[in-house]
């Protein structure tokens, strides 16, 4: 596939929503209030940038919290820039983007650093020197932790004070809805809905020339996740309405071992952090019998994919509905020190790991695909950028190495940064009038019954989860096809009412068409999409990526890249004089 640099895709397609009610101008807006929007904002701030952040919770509520492993980085003694590479190439099946990459693993340490002078604090040996420990995939010590295993909340934790005392603008509790585009079709700034302890009421709209997406994952479309509740895909569904382009979507990564609640168990469910198989856990049967011995090199510390699939065929061959990570040996005093958090979680579920296994099994835990960038994190849309798990920068491939996420955030937040300093979005000015913005007679997406959000993630669960085949996405195709169908065809009937559920429903179902369509388009297993109907890696037809985008009827186009390269984005087009 060749994409011709003839003007950025055009929807119109935009939420039911009020008109906006009140608005503020900036520089940058920042959606998104984790490791990758909040060291946005804060480089943006520094280079004299007018920067809002909006964020839909508040300021420490995004997936960045809840992150326990840590941030891999090449920092220890022998460990290098290049080592780091081929571990993430290795679990990326084939699909990574070497350069990006590469850009990743060698601006990494320095991004860490910078990160710690931030004011971030990280566990340390007797030394003084950074502990290290090891996760899945990766051949050395190299993950960074702090307060054990609550690396992600000592990390927002010092972002959130660094953007209070950089006294940058934040509006909280806020949903975004949609992009504004100019008649050129750059962007504009962004709508977004208050939900009641903001600073404005109701529906509004932030103008600004660049808009940054890091909204996060998209884990709320499955049953049971790891991610938070306000992670529902709407900064990927946002950049669909607006003609951007997404890819690699169906790679979506099951965390092998979340604390298993029972086979009726919904929503946001407790993670066991790799790091507790870095520290020597074993994954066994009901009988105690290891069995990732003999499957990988590395047994229990094999890359996600291999692992999540090992256990989902051991409890296929066993008729179970979990599997046991065993960590009795750690000892209380460990535990407590080393996984204060994960305790706490096991303990108030009525389970001591001091003292049995931990049922564990596999949820959906990452979107490895996402928004398409360039390695400066601009999209296909001008002026529109993303980082962070919203974003598919091309690092990750097929299967996110373990703990690269908080860095890909890190670094690419800072490239972002750089280059809307530098005018790469190629108009840092006042915005336009309000005149050119894009008008509100444009098409609207019919909105979703909330009730409807249940729905969509038992069928997504059922049909796309950790084990696919052309017959369950055909079904999860059809079903959710039949409820876009109802809405559109509401008739007589009552719409939905516009409001924060609903329009989270809406974008719900977005994402998981696009997710069951390229799930459906490649007709191989790689990483972490398996097909059991198709359970080689065909690297003749499949060594490449898709490719989807929304039609201004809102059918899905999805296509197939010529190589394993990526395309360039509109972005990459010879900046203007």
């Amino acid at each position: 596939m060749t994409r011709t640099n003839d003007g950025p895709a055009r929807t119109g397609i935009r939420l039911d929503a009020p008109a906006p009610g009140w608005s503020i101008d900036a520089d940058v807006v920042v959606v998104g209030s984790g490791v990758a929007g909040l060291t946005a904002a804060l480089r943006c701030t520094a280079a004299g940038l007018t920067t809002v952040v909006v964020t839909k919770a508040r300021l420490d509520d995004g997936s960045t919290r809840w992150a326990q492993g840590g941030i891999a980085a090449a920092l220890g003694e022998g460990d290098t820039p290049e080592q780091h590479l081929d571990d993430t190439l290795v679990a990326g099946a084939g699909l990574c983007d070497e350069t990006a990459v590469r850009t990743l693993v060698t601006e990494g340490p320095d991004a860490v650093r910078r990160l710690i002078a931030t004011g971030a604090d990280f566990d340390t040996d007797d030394s003084g020197a950074i502990s290290l420990t090891r996760e899945g995939g990766h051949h050395r010590r190299r993950i960074a932790h702090a307060g054990g295993d609550a690396t992600g909340a000592e990390i927002s934790r010092a972002l959130v004070g660094a953007v209070r005392e950089q006294a940058v603008r934040t509006i909280e509790n806020a949903l975004v809805l949609d992009l504004l585009r100019d008649d050129d079709g750059r962007t504009a700034g962004i709508t977004l809905h208050v939900m009641g302890e903001g600073q404005h009421d109701g529906v509004g709209a932030v103008h600004a020339p660049a808009v940054v997406l890091a909204t996060g994952g998209m884990g709320q479309v499955f049953s049971a996740t790891t991610n938070p509740p306000v992670s529902t895909g709407d900064g990927v569904a946002l950049a669909l309405r607006a003609g951007a382009e997404i890819s690699d979507l169906e790679f979506v990564q099951f965390h092998p071992t979340v604390l298993f609640l029972g086979a009726d168990s919904e929503g946001q469910q407790p993670l066991v952090s790799e790091a507790v198989r870095g520290e020597g856990a074993h994954l066994v049967d009901a009988s105690g019998t290891r069995f990732m011995l003999g499957q990988h090199e590395l047994a229990e510390l094999a890359p996600r994919d291999i692992v999540a699939k090992a256990i989902t065929r051991q409890m296929q061959a066993r008729g179970t509905e979990h599997m046991y990570l065993d960590a009795r040996h750690f000892g209380a005093e460990m535990w407590e020190q080393r996984f204060p958090t994960i305790l706490a979680a096991c303990r108030a579920h009525g389970i001591d790991p001091v003292t049995e296994p931990i049922p564990v099994a596999p949820a959906a835990h990452y979107a490895s695909g996402g928004v398409r960038t360039d390695l400066h994190g601009r999209t296909t849309v001008p002026g529109l950028y993303a980082c962070g798990e919203v974003a598919c920068t091309g690092v990750h491939g097929a299967n996110r190495l373990a703990s690269n996420s908080l860095l890909e955030g890190l670094v690419f937040a800072e490239r972002i940064a750089a280059d809307i300093a530098a005018g790469g979005h190629a108009r840092v000015a006042a915005p336009q009038d309000a005149a050119h913005r894009v008008p509100e007679s444009a098409p609207t997406s019919p909105l979703l019954a909330p009730e409807a959000r249940i729905q969509i993630q038992r069928i997504m669960t059922n049909g796309a989860g950790v084990l696919r085949s052309a017959d369950s996405l055909a079904g999860a195709a059809a079903r959710l096809e039949e409820i876009r169908a109802d809405a559109d065809g509401a008739g007589e009937r009552k719409a939905a009412e516009p409001g924060v559920e609903a329009w989270e429903t809406t974008n719900l179902l977005l994402v998981a068409r696009v997710l069951v369509a390229a799930a459906a388009a490649r007709e191989e297993t790689r990483g972490c999409h398996w097909r059991e109907d198709r359970p080689d890696r065909d690297d003749e037809d499949w060594h490449r990526h898709l490719v989807v985008r929304v039609t201004p009827d809102r059918t899905l186009d999805v296509r197939r890249t010529d190589s394993a390269d990526f395309p360039p984005t509109v972005a990459d087009a010879p900046r203007e004089p």
